[in-house]
């Protein structure tokens, strides 16, 4: 992540949603989540605001964990939940590396 700020479009791309769905995401989660505002109003999110959403993406879609759930393990062991997306983003990336190789063969 190299930008300072992401728009809500780019969040939803990066996490493969719909924006609607990461407002909400955004609005539920406002204990852990607090994007800018720019002079329009629209929400202007850092990189550790998208790492957060990366959480909530795991906890909730791949874990199927409900959002108060999900709140309540983030609240309660957050760290674990950070090693946990930081490995699968890891082992995404070796993927994506072993394809391009295979491909290359």
């Amino acid at each position: 992540m190299s930008k300072l700020y992401y728009s809500i479009g780019e969040v939803a791309d990066l996490l493969g949603e719909n924006v609607s769905l990461i407002r909400f995401w955004s609005d539920y989660f406002s204990k852990f989540i607090k994007p800018e505002r720019n002079a329009k109003g629209n929400r202007l999110y850092k990189a550790e605001d998208v790492e957060t959403l990366r959480q909530v993406h795991l906890l909730v879609k791949s874990n199927g964990m409900t959002l108060a759930g999900a709140a309540a393990r983030m609240a309660s062991d957050r760290k674990s939940v950070e090693a946990r997306v930081k490995a699968i983003n890891y082992l995404k990336d070796i993927r994506q590396q072993l394809v391009e190789i295979r491909e290359s063969l």
